[in-house]
């Protein structure tokens, strides 16, 4: 939550600064980064919803909880991103190739730039250090975490702070290039470049939403952890299937064919099943745990060998 409310109020001030910006200087590239940061602005505010319903616990008529809704919410941010900044950057830009140069002022362009720079260089240090402790946490390479996590609002504000970066750059060499050539094209292709930027970017988030929506796989540490915690659970005594799918992010949705110890009637095993699920549903990474009696015939599951 801190990250992206970091990353909303850097958007909105960069966003009023760069439109001021566009409109005095009438630049292309300017208008570009203006409509990029109106949409990461929105973006955010629709990341903070996602946030606070994926947050509500679990009811009747959602047993699984509502984490699911946080992809629903980051794929409409996503869209946005799309929309609202690789369209407008793109049909901009494209449009400014063949109009007439008026008078051009680059001071103020260059001074809202690095403005821009260094907030938007503040929040991605604050997205990137709980990237890193992320990665840690799960023994993988930030890059790694950061495109396979099951956050949707990490790995949006990350890459839209990491585009919205690059993008500076983008918007700063076309402005440049207009200055030393005196040609405006290349302001204008520096509003496209910034559109294809953003397009990318969108298109990579709203596909790995979409992938965790139609049930993506754990990854093999997130199997292995869950795995060694049913197998300590003192009233289990093997595992022969398992089953994980995330139901929101870090929550993964749990069924498992489990042998208990000793030897009990039908009506009594079946409150000790319900009494194990409870238990296990304690772990903050676990939202739903429905377990099924294991056929006797069944090879059991071990960490090392059936986690990958």
């Amino acid at each position: 939550m801190l990250t992206v409310l970091v990353a909303l109020a850097a958007n909105a001030l960069i966003a009023g600064a760069k439109s001021v910006a566009a409109v005095l200087t009438g630049s292309a590239s300017m208008v570009a980064e203006a409509a990029h940061s109106w949409s990461d602005t929105g973006n955010e505010v629709f990341l903070l919803v996602a946030e606070r319903r994926g947050r509500r616990p679990r009811d009747v008529e959602h047993p699984r909880g509502y984490g699911r809704s946080t992809y629903i919410w980051s794929l409409v941010a996503a869209f946005g991103l799309f929309s609202a900044g690789a369209v407008v950057s793109i049909w901009h830009g494209v449009t400014e190739l063949g109009a007439e140069e008026g008078e051009a002022s680059f001071t103020i362009n260059y001074v809202v730039l690095a403005i821009a720079f260094v907030l938007e260089g503040t929040s991605f240090l604050q997205a990137t250090r709980q990237v890193r402790g992320g990665a840690v946490r799960f023994g993988l390479r930030p890059w790694r975490y950061v495109t396979r996590t099951s956050n949707p609002t990490l790995r949006a504000v990350f890459f839209e702070d990491a585009s919205a970066l690059l993008g500076i750059l983008i918007a700063v060499t076309g402005i440049a290039l207009h200055q030393l050539t005196g040609n405006a094209v290349w302001d204008a292709a520096g509003s496209i470049g910034v559109g294809v930027l953003l397009a990318v970017v969108a298109v990579f988030l709203m596909r790995r939403n979409m992938d965790y929506l139609l049930g993506q796989g754990v990854d093999p540490g997130t199997r292995r952890q869950v795995l060694v915690r049913l197998l300590a659970h003192p009233e289990i005594d093997r595992i022969t299937y398992l089953h994980l799918e995330y139901v929101g992010p870090q929550r993964v949705f749990v069924v498992a064919a489990v042998d208990l110890v000793g030897d009990d009637t039908e009506g009594h095993l079946a409150l000790r099943f319900r009494r194990v699920e409870a238990e296990i549903e304690e772990a903050s990474f676990i939202e739903d745990a429905v377990l099924t009696l294991a056929p006797p015939d069944e090879p059991a599951l071990t960490p090392g060998r059936d986690a990958g």
